[in-house]
């Protein structure tokens, strides 16, 4: 399902639910409302909101995401139904069970996504890019020559300039890309709820503080198309958080990516690729569903 993703940046507002719909209100005044046919996450950016309990129930039941974010833009916890996919159980089983081995090689097709889709995007915008196809056939099961942070060390100076550092406690360009990682991560956190996979259970990933893993696993190959927003963001002068800045990165959610089932929208290529790797768990395919690496239509 491709649906928007709602975000509340206004300090002090109330999300409750009414007939169908989510309602933001004001000091007692409603000052908006969407159908929650419409939503596929909500992101809370702001300071002193509140919630009824029935919003969140009612979203937890539709596998709606609420992401909370700190002031860094930065998402600090999300709220997770408990039951999101008929074959939960069977599934969540089968993801506990598999092998180191199988995990090394699904992560080796996740990294590979990754790096051909930075070079892309660095093709997309005019700078060097041939040395990504070779990186990604650099690496192996696991990643254990860590190809990946090579091929980041190498991508954010040709893609932001030399003088950028990736800091994720930074402001500007870095709050730009934290902004548009959280809208990806509640994408990402649904495509993984309604799969029916447990987000703790990761193939990389292993921060123990962290219980979306799977998440941040998952997330990885579909991050350049945030770089590519910022990196245009950037090109017209824009370097803060803005309120335009949001909705053209909450906007990536429906940006089309070329798979092999044609284009499709960046949220349906997510729910493919976590539905291929809960296959992969049950031993009925060994490769993950992952878009092609391409410039999206929209941008």
């Amino acid at each position: 399902m491709v649906g928007r993703v709602i975000e509340v940046a206004t300090d002090g507002r109330h999300l409750a639910v009414d007939r169908g719909f989510l309602t933001v209100a004001e000091k007692g005044a409603e000052v908006g409302r969407v159908p929650l046919d419409d939503l596929a996450a909500v992101v809370a950016n702001a300071h002193g909101l509140t919630y009824s309990n029935n919003l969140l129930v009612t979203l937890a039941a539709r596998g709606v995401p609420v992401v909370l974010c700190g002031p860094n833009h930065r998402p600090a916890a999300l709220v997770w139904p408990v039951d999101g996919h008929h074959a939960q159980a069977g599934r969540m089983s089968d993801q506990a069970k598999a092998s180191a081995p199988l995990k090394k090689r699904l992560w080796q097709q996740i990294v590979q996504a990754k790096i051909l889709a930075q070079g892309a995007t660095l093709a997309s915008v005019g700078a060097e890019a041939g040395g990504f196809r070779l990186l990604a056939r650099k690496v192996r099961p696991g990643d254990p020559d860590n190809v990946e942070a090579e091929a980041a060390r190498r991508y954010w100076p040709l893609l932001l300039g030399a003088e950028f550092r990736r800091d994720t406690d930074g402001d500007g360009l870095n709050g730009l890309l934290n902004y548009g990682y959280a809208v990806l991560r509640a994408a990402a956190a649904r495509a993984v709820m309604a799969a029916g996979l447990h987000p703790s259970l990761s193939l990389k990933h292993s921060n123990r503080g962290n219980a979306l893993v799977l998440v941040d696993d998952l997330m990885e190959p579909f991050r350049p198309i945030v770089d590519r927003e910022v990196h245009r963001l950037k090109a017209e002068g824009v370097s803060e958080v803005t309120s335009e800045a949001k909705g053209a990165l909450a906007r990536i959610m429906i940006v089309d990516l070329p798979a092999d089932e044609g284009q499709s929208p960046l949220m349906t290529c997510l729910e493919r690729l976590a539905g291929s790797l809960a296959k992969t768990y049950a031993g009925e395919t060994d490769k993950l569903v992952l878009p092609q690496p391409g410039l999206p239509l929209g941008f």
